[in-house]
C-alpha cells in the first residue's frame, strides 16, 4: 500500500468515527509497520492538563487495528481488538504524539502488535501491546 492509498483509505474509514473526533491522521506505512499522529490539546487532556491515558489507548488501538486490517486480506477478513494493555511513561501537555504499530506476531487468527507512542522529540510517552483477532467476513 502506498502512502497515498493509505491516506485515501484512512479518510474513508475514519469519517464520523472516534478517529476523526481525536484528529488521528495516518502518516506512514511500511512493510511491517504503520504510523499515525494525534494532536495533544485540551480535547484530549485529563483535568490537570496532560494527555489522557484513554486518548493514548484510543490512538494505539486505532493504529494497531488498521495495521492488522491492511496487512491481512481485507476482502476476506475483518479485524477486532481483543486485548490491550498500556504503560504510560511520560506526560505531555501540547504538541503531537506519534504511534508506530509493529507486529510481534502476525498469525492467521491472532496478531500481536507493539505500539510505541512518542512525542515530537521521540521521547517514549506510552508503550502499548494490542492483540487483534481476524474473523472471516460473512459471504
Amino acid at each position: 500500500m502506498t502512502k497515498e492509498e493509505l491516506l485515501q483509505l484512512s479518510k474513508k474509514i475514519c469519517k464520523n468515527t472516534l478517529m476523526e473526533t481525536l484528529e488521528i491522521e495516518f502518516t506512514e506505512v511500511g512493510e511491517d509497520y504503520l504510523i499515525a499522529k494525534m494532536p495533544v490539546n485540551s480535547r484530549v487532556h485529563q483535568p490537570d492538563g496532560v494527555l489522557h491515558g484513554g486518548a493514548s489507548v484510543a490512538l494505539a488501538e486505532s493504529v494497531g487495528s488498521l495495521a492488522s486490517y491492511i496487512f491481512l486480506d481485507a476482502e476476506k477478513f475483518m479485524v477486532r481488538g481483543i486485548e490491550i494493555s498500556a504503560n504510560h511513561l511520560k506526560s505531555i501537555r501540547e504538541g503531537w504524539v506519534y504511534a508506530k504499530a509493529s507486529f510481534i506476531h502476525k498469525g492467521r487468527t491472532t496478531q500481536l502488535l507493539e505500539i510505541r507512542i512518542t512525542d515530537e522529540a521521540e521521547n517514549l510517552i506510552s508503550l502499548v501491546k494490542l492483540t487483534t483477532l481476524s474473523l472471516p467476513k460473512a459471504k
